[in-house]
């Protein structure tokens, strides 16, 4: 049975402007870690549209979703590069991500949620293990992360359509594994990542000027 998020959360921790945080792409090959924060500016509110885990959505309802989300609440989505990831490692950065994205809210929060079990050392907040199942600011936050860096895997599929980043999203499907050992790798992918290392590692051994 789905669980429902609902603003218990929000509710729970006594302040009024609380921001829900989430992030997408921990585990792909290539593209960014993407992560959004959301406050909704009430909580007794009825919210018209489907708003739960974004992996528990349809690509439809995340859609429907993240246009009432951006026209209703108070939200900003940051990231970290590849090369980023590469040099903090991809919890790290999915927290700098984290912060980047409160940072930029036009409203600074009270407090924060955020999705998991570590919060980023400079936020003020507690994590909430499957918060995006819990807390209706941080499921908010997960569609907006997912349906960002979707967008963003899909306009690189453009300039690199022999990936199918459209499809996998940067995902080490099977598919994706035969396009990386044909056509190689790019500025894209996350060099500290076992696949990619594993095959700059084989390469390097190959040959030393690669």
């Amino acid at each position: 049975m789905k669980e429902t998020p609902t603003f218990n959360p929000e509710l729970n921790t006594g302040y009024k402007f609380v921001a829900g945080v989430d992030e997408a792409g921990r585990g792909p090959l290539c593209g960014p870690v993407v992560a959004a924060a959301v406050i909704f500016p009430r909580f007794d509110i009825t919210v018209p549209v489907v708003i739960r885990d974004s992996k528990q959505m349809t690509a439809h309802m995340r859609s429907v979703a993240y246009d009432w989300i951006t026209q209703n609440t108070i939200w900003a989505v940051a990231q970290c590069s590849p090369t980023e990831i590469d040099e903090m490692n991809i919890l790290n950065a999915s927290l700098t991500a984290m912060t980047r994205a409160v940072q930029k809210l036009s409203h600074r929060p009270d407090f924060c949620l955020v999705d998991g079990n570590k919060m980023p050392r400079d936020l003020t907040g507690m994590a909430i293990v499957r918060g995006d199942a819990k807390s209706l600011s941080v499921a908010a936050a997960s569609i907006l992360a997912k349906e960002t860096r979707d967008q963003i895997m899909c306009d690189l599929a453009t300039q690199y359509p022999m990936y199918g980043w459209d499809k996998n999203a940067g995902y080490p499907t099977p598919e994706h594994l035969r396009a990386i050992e044909k056509y190689g790798i790019n500025q894209h992918y996350r060099k500290s990542f076992k696949p990619i290392r594993e095959r700059i590692e084989n390469e390097t051994a190959r040959n030393p000027e690669y």
